[in-house]
């Protein structure tokens, strides 16, 4: 079977098309999310597959407890979804339409795990060459980890850039075996 995240991309592409149209990004993130909070819920989630519910009830449960920001169109998305049988995929849709919308506005999201906790002034200047190498506006997700020895590990989607003495010593031994 295929991967959720590959199955959800049509569906946040198009979810993402028609809320841009709408101008209701925010409205359509915020419902999306509750609805993949509703399926994710286990009393839900047990329903999903159940032969007894149909689509049609598993739309109305979503729409009763979500659908509030969607409109019309996004209650017709709802309705799609559990029709198609992919309502189980809301957390992944959910997931990239957040992705497509931050990629429209220029936002990054980056994760930096450092040795130890960086301080006001350190994630200012780190945001700020971060926003000029990647040349979009960037939201810092700090983490610590003192296995790294001391600096830190920094990802965006598929940029790594490994500034870290545990990643230096590493490169340096394969250099020595090699």
């Amino acid at each position: 079977m295929a991967d959720k995240t590959t199955i959800a991309r049509p569906y946040a592409k198009a979810a993402f098309a028609e809320a841009r149209a709408d101008s209701m990004l925010g409205a359509w993130s915020e419902a999306l999310h509750t609805a993949a909070t509703v399926v994710d819920d286990p009393r839900v989630h047990s329903l999903l597959d159940d032969p007894h519910v149909t689509p049609a009830q598993l739309a109305k449960l979503v729409l009763d407890i979500a659908g509030a920001g969607l409109g019309e169109h996004g209650r017709n998305f709802v309705q799609t979804l559990a029709e198609a049988g992919r309502l189980n995929c809301l957390p992944q849709i959910a997931a990239l339409f957040d992705a497509y919308t931050d990629d429209a506005e220029g936002i990054a999201d980056v994760t930096v795990t450092s040795a130890t906790p960086l301080d006001a002034r350190q994630q200012q200047s780190l945001s700020a060459a971060l926003a000029r190498r990647l040349k979009r506006e960037v939201r810092l997700h700090c983490t610590t980890d003192p296995e790294l020895l001391g600096g830190a590990v920094l990802r965006s989607g598929d940029l790594v850039i490994d500034g870290s003495v545990r990643g230096r010593l590493e490169r340096i031994a394969n250099e020595l075996v090699a």
